[in-house]
């Protein structure tokens, strides 16, 4: 790996313990780190924690995780979706936790990670059964309900291009849980469709600042160096 550039998406992945918490981005398959993923299957841990936004579709590796047992519980906003058949299975036979949780109090609660803050209080829940067992308070007269931060040891995200620092741009609403899950974990690899020479991407259209990056993986992309010359992924500037 040079710089923050790892050469394939089992590199970037690393060695995951069994029982870690992994953030996953995406909005159903806008933004998932697919390649991340398959990487994630391959390398083998189980016992999972999974932070999603969904519980796979179909067939895609995050389904596929969960068929094959290796996902313990899952905190996600849309568990159930017409082909979401996989977490459906294995959440009627016992086989998996749920935690559900409104999208925005899971966007809240990993940004809530991410700046180091111990919670925040929300009517959204407030006197349904995802509020069991939480504090309650009433604020300016409206009830609430507290919310705790959510933490990752892993987060796999994807964005649209990187430089050899790990700054960070995407691509339209493939954004949305990339950001924040970035900041909200011990470790975050992103895999991109492009890498640019370090210094090449305008610091005004960073999102994700490098510091919060530990690799990147270039997939099916070019990556462009500084004398102007591109090489196929895997090259690093």
């Amino acid at each position: 790996m040079t710089d923050r550039i790892a050469e394939t998406a089992l590199e970037a992945v690393g060695d995951v313990a069994d029982g870690s918490t992994v953030m996953v981005g995406g909005f159903g398959p806008a933004g998932q780190p697919v390649e991340l993923l398959e990487a994630l299957l391959e390398q083998g841990a189980g016992d999972l924690v999974v932070v999603s936004n969904n519980a796979g579709n179909g067939e895609d590796a995050l389904a596929r995780l969960i068929r094959l047992g290796r996902v313990r519980r899952i905190v996600c906003s849309f568990p159930r979706q017409a082909d979401s058949w996989h977490f459906d299975n294995a959440y009627r036979a016992g086989r998996i936790e749920l935690e559900l949780v409104p999208q925005g109090n899971l966007a809240e609660r990993i940004r809530a990670a991410g700046a180091g803050l111990g919670g925040f209080f929300t009517p959204t829940g407030y006197g349904t059964p995802l509020a069991a067992g939480k504090e309650t308070r009433v604020i300016d007269g409206v009830p609430m309900v507290f919310e705790s931060p959510l933490h990752a040891d892993l987060a796999m995200i994807k964005a649209f291009r990187a430089d050899g620092a790990g700054n960070l741009v995407y691509r339209k609403t493939a954004r949305n849980f990339g950001p924040v899950m970035a900041t909200a974990a011990r470790r975050t690899v992103a895999q991109v469709n492009e890498v640019v020479r370090t210094g090449g991407i305008d610091p005004e259209t960073v999102v994700t600042p490098g510091i919060y990056v530990d690799a990147v993986v270039p997939i099916d992309a070019v990556t462009t160096l500084a004398g102007g010359r591109s090489t196929e992924r895997g090259a690093t500037t």
